[in-house]
């Protein structure tokens, strides 16, 4: 059997991202006609649209699909979902964990469904502290909880890379909405992401 690689990108889009990196390759004194360059600017259209993708996806549809009535009014945990974004202001990658917990209020959702989420809108260009909030934002309107925690962890490339250069340095955003204000029920989720419990 044959391999086949599947690729999802708009055809139409292509023209005018490939020209554009091409030219970008030219401005920064490489030589787009090379051998090694002579396909990047067309993998990199590919890999922009694959990274940005989150702009055609809509997370409370996402949430919606697989929303069941449940008489539950427990914390759901679901931590340590990788992610992978690109920071608006430099275009380099950002990727890390995210945490997220809920109280349910009469509905809750598929455990996949959150994951599904957070690559809706780190798939985007994006800042780690917007992320965060959409993220909250689109859990708490569509399953309308008792409460709502968010908590991202990431490594940035434009604080490693380049600027200040500190390889091992990590940024923590977090978003609590509900419940999670009071800080028994904070505390208690803090101390759920910290641990490890398998």
């Amino acid at each position: 059997m044959a391999y086949k690689k599947i690729e999802h990108y708009e055809d139409k889009l292509m023209p005018g991202l490939t020209h554009h990196y091409r030219e970008a390759l030219a401005l920064l004194g490489e030589d787009p006609e090379r051998e090694g360059l002579l396909k990047t600017p067309e993998r990199v259209a590919k890999a922009m649209q694959y990274m940005t993708q989150g702009y055609d996806m809509d997370a409370r549809a996402i949430l919606n699909s697989a929303k069941f009535k449940e008489n539950v009014s427990e914390m759901i945990l679901v931590k340590d979902i990788e992610l992978y974004s690109l920071c608006e202001h430099h275009l380099l990658p950002f990727f890390g964990k995210a945490h997220i917990a809920y109280i349910p209020n009469g509905y809750i959702t598929g455990l996949s469904k959150l994951a599904r989420v957070v690559d809706v809108y780190a798939r985007r260009l994006q800042v780690q502290e917007r992320l965060t909030t959409q993220i909250l934002d689109a859990i708490k309107e569509t399953l309308q909880p008792l409460g709502v925690a968010v908590v991202i962890e990431a490594s940035h490339l434009c604080m490693m890379m380049r600027g200040v250069q500190k390889q091992n340095s990590v940024t923590t955003t977090s978003a609590f909405w509900g419940e999670f204000e009071k800080n028994e029920t904070r505390s208690e989720f803090t101390k759920l992401i910290s641990s490890r419990l398998h």
